[in-house]
């Protein structure tokens, strides 16, 4: 099982509260598809190992430009809290998003990744 990183997002995944993740690559990746949810994948030092954080499943994929969060008061405001961050305006997110992802900006195709929690009961 393929590994994706929540190095930024760690807490909101331990708790369970994000369920939509933006990333400006995984453009193969289809509904059904389990990953293992990781703190960070790469860049480990040497002898490091990968902290799980739990399986989840993709629920829907789709590319769209950032900026979706922007255009949409009622979407952005939905998502940014989906993404974990219920105190951020779509405005706020837009920006930290750009400023943790090098080259993006809010006219940026992103592959918007909606997903589930596995249980160890269901995996």
């Amino acid at each position: 099982m393929k590994h994706i990183s929540f190095f930024l997002t760690t807490p909101q995944i331990r708790s369970r509260v994000k369920t939509v993740t933006r990333r400006l690559g995984w453009r193969t990746l289809r509904p059904g598809t389990r990953l293992w949810a990781v703190v960070k994948a790469q860049g480990l030092p040497k002898g490091a190992r990968v902290e799980r954080l739990g399986v989840i499943e993709v629920v829907d994929v789709r590319r769209e430009p950032l900026r979706c969060v922007l255009d949409s008061p009622s979407y952005g405001r939905m998502d940014v809290t989906r993404e974990g961050f219920p105190h951020y305006t779509p405005e706020v997110f837009v920006a930290m998003f750009c400023g943790t992802h090098k080259g993006c900006t809010p006219e940026s195709d992103i592959t918007r990744i909606e997903f589930r929690y596995v249980d160890e009961g269901d995996a």
